[in-house]
């Protein structure tokens, strides 16, 4: 798709009463951006990729708890499907991440923080590499521009949306490392090998329904709750250059293009 192309979607989704909801995920070779039945990979190259999103039954998505695992499982599908967000051996690394709860059975009690803290450094050194911090504030960008009709404009570099996003990964990473502490303090049931996957789910399910709650009340509380994610992203985002944020927009036309 070539510059043309791109603005002529990008102003007419401008002119657009209404739009899909977008989401999205920076990485150190472009952006992925995500709609509820579609997605697009941007890469710093140019060329873009895009796939349907994977459908899940109604009430999965509806229900307490599960809801919140069904929508993580969701967030990764641009990085496990061909052409998408990662490579093959970014995919390992993922997936070694995802099931790192596993190896922690067999771990003596008084490690498991240890090691804990450890992978979860090594996972952020690899999710924020290289280009990934510019780019990551340039798929805000181009998501606030979609959401206040300013797309032309911010390809062209007349507005300049807010880099930083209440629904941003970055804030449920926030919340996500105080619950687990928390649930691990105050577990009540029989301590037993598996106790340090279910501590994991548990604060997994619980974090992401306190996210989804701030995120739909975004008052003072909502704000409040989102306070320390929205402070993480002044460390897990960078200003994006023009050029970064056309990598974004490139993607949220693909999207908005199969809408």
């Amino acid at each position: 798709m070539d510059d043309v192309a791109v603005v002529t979607i990008l102003r007419g989704a401008d002119a657009s009463r209404t739009l899909p909801r977008l989401g999205g995920m920076a990485r150190a070779g472009g952006v992925a951006i995500v709609s509820a039945q579609f997605w697009s990979y941007s890469r710093v190259d140019g060329g873009v990729s895009s796939s349907t999103m994977p459908q899940t039954p109604a009430l999965l998505v509806k229900l307490p708890l599960v809801r919140g695992l069904v929508k993580l499982g969701l967030a990764l599908a641009p990085m496990f499907r061909r052409g998408g967000a990662a490579g093959p051996r970014e995919r390992l690394f993922l997936l070694a991440a995802l099931f790192a709860p596993l190896p922690l059975i067999a771990a003596p009690a008084g490690a498991r923080s240890a090691i804990v803290a450890l992978l979860t450094v090594a996972l952020v050194l690899w999710m924020l590499r290289g280009r990934t911090l510019r780019l990551h504030g340039a798929e805000h960008r181009a998501i606030a521009a979609a959401e206040e009709r300013s797309l032309v404009d911010t390809w062209y570099g007349r507005a300049t949306p807010s880099r930083f996003s209440p629904r941003c990964g970055t804030n449920f990473a926030a919340l996500l490392i105080p619950m687990s502490l928390l649930l691990e303090r105050l577990w009540i049931l029989p301590t037993a090998s598996l106790t340090p996957v279910l501590v994991t789910l548990a604060a997994l399910t619980l974090t992401m329904e306190l996210w989804l709650a701030a995120q739909r009340l975004l008052s003072s509380v909502g704000r409040f709750v989102m306070l320390p994610g929205m402070l993480l992203q002044r460390l897990t985002t960078r200003e994006p250059r023009l050029e970064d944020t056309r990598v974004a927009l490139r993607a949220v036309a693909e999207v908005l293009s199969r809408r």
